[in-house]
């Protein structure tokens, strides 16, 4: 009986020790099937959207590199939410990395954005490193595109942001957060929308996204759908295909009647206040261009709290009447709280 037992033991410790280093397949979204270890404790990210949902699955414990320019892409601010960021190496951007760096994380896993050079997925990959694409957004014929064409953007960016923070959850084995995060994003949306819905086409508030260099996002794009979801008409998205510089002809023929500028360019809202041409644009000459909060990431891509509350503060900035009783400072501050574990201390 005693040597049943010692036999027992020893084989239950045989299978917990291969368990611990079993490997396991996911499938990135840019369609590649990727064998990762069973538990994932060293990431790199070379994307600024999977660092962003990282940070708000509590999983910046995993992280041992980030990009670069995260602050850039993040904003100047975002290091109060996730002060250990601070502290981590950078060893490139959405388009290249550093070997030498990298090799000397000894990580298990490198997110990548899906358009990043196949030819710095292979370097990787010789590395025996798990490269893992996200895109957020849910399509079979464009995925490693930066400025699709898509015959339904709301299935695409919706089932897109699902898929992604699932696929990033699973990966660092925090599935349970994940799905806590998809139920609260998309609850909110509906919320918004129902209070919308009611407004015809022809009575939708024509708006326009400033960004630097007179560039802005048209088709193809999650702003356009933020724009869509909180009751706007974007003015660019017929002559705009995916991010492009345009002209100030241009937005004088279109002649928006409110401008939004993102929280990471507050530069360009002095630029348009102080600059002749664009006072005879509609939005300017009625004092209705907003820089928005650092939730409302109005980004090519979609975030998860964009969806939840900068949808809602773009709606409630638009339509006024219809969200009297939404306090945005409290919405904002219940979803900092339970997503970045702190208080929002922002303007709204």
């Amino acid at each position: 009986m005693r040597n049943f037992l010692r036999s027992a033991v020893l084989l239950s410790l045989g299978l917990l020790a291969f368990s611990a280093f079993a490997d396991r397949q996911v499938t990135d979204q840019l369609g590649r099937q990727v064998t990762l270890p069973d538990r994932v404790d060293r990431v790199v990210v070379l994307q600024h959207q999977t660092l962003n949902i990282l940070v708000q699955l509590d999983a910046t414990n995993t992280l041992v590199g980030i990009l670069g320019n995260w602050k850039q892409q993040l904003g100047d601010g975002y290091s109060r939410l996730a002060p250990e960021l601070t502290r981590l190496p950078t060893l490139g951007d959405l388009t290249h990395v550093d070997v030498e760096k990298l090799v000397a994380l000894h990580p298990q896993v490198v997110f990548v954005t899906n358009y990043a050079p196949q030819e710095m997925i292979d370097q990787i990959q010789k590395l025996g490193i798990a490269v893992i694409a996200i895109s957020l957004r849910a399509d079979n014929q464009q995925q490693n595109r930066l400025n699709p064409d898509l015959a339904d953007e709301e299935q695409a960016y919706s089932e897109g942001l699902k898929e992604g923070v699932r696929l990033i959850g699973e990966v660092v084995n925090h599935q349970q957060q994940a799905e806590t995060l998809i139920k609260a994003t998309f609850n909110q949306r509906q919320q918004t929308g129902n209070r919308l819905q009611a407004i015809p086409a022809s009575q939708r508030i024509r708006v326009y996204m400033a960004n630097p260099d007179l560039t802005t996002y048209g088709s193809g794009k999650y702003t356009g759908l933020m724009m869509a979801h909180a009751g706007a008409l974007n003015v660019a998205a017929a002559a705009v295909k995916g991010y492009k510089q345009v002209s100030m002809e241009q937005i004088l023929a279109w002649d928006p009647q409110v401008i939004f500028v993102q929280d990471r360019y507050p530069q360009v809202i002095d630029e348009i206040n102080q600059q002749p041409a664009w006072q005879a644009v509609d939005a300017v000459k009625h004092h209705r261009v907003y820089l928005m909060p650092e939730y409302a990431k109005a980004w090519g891509y979609p975030m998860p709290e964009a969806l939840a509350l900068g949808e809602l503060w773009m709606a409630k900035k638009l339509y006024p009447e219809k969200f009297r009783d939404v306090d945005m400072q409290k919405k904002a501050d219940a979803w900092y709280q339970h997503f970045y574990r702190t208080h929002y201390t922002g303007s709204n």
